[in-house]
């Protein structure tokens, strides 16, 4: 190996050994703004960093389904329409008088939010 093969090699390591960080740290933009994240709180998902609490298998979502079967506890005979909200699941329809009967549910939790 030559002086001058052995110093750009000496170099190139060199170099990668400054480029690696110490400690990762991941940082997330959000409602309350920019903040800094450390590491034991990051995963590497799909080459993107996440959240441990946040990820999205913890965040299950009602399903129209049983959006219509709260519905209907509160009074829905027959459903017309489910619009799905950004939070919220509506369901229009008839109640047993035939009345119209609107029912809000919380996609999240499946809280009923308004009977109207």
């Amino acid at each position: 190996m030559t002086m001058r093969a052995w110093t750009y090699g000496a170099l190139a390591a060199a170099t990668l050994a400054l480029a690696t960080p110490a400690m990762s740290q991941g940082i997330q933009i959000g409602p309350d703004g920019i903040r800094v994240v450390p590491q034991e709180q990051v995963r590497e998902r799909d080459g993107r960093p996440e959240r441990r609490e946040e990820r999205r298998e913890d965040r299950r979502e009602l399903s129209e389904r049983e959006a219509v079967r709260i519905a209907r506890q509160e009074g829905v005979r027959e459903v017309d329409s489910v619009r799905r909200t950004r939070g919220a699941y509506r369901i229009v329809g008839i109640d047993r008088r035939g009345d119209d009967i609107q029912v809000d549910i919380d996609r999240r939790n499946g809280a009923v939010l308004s009977v109207r």
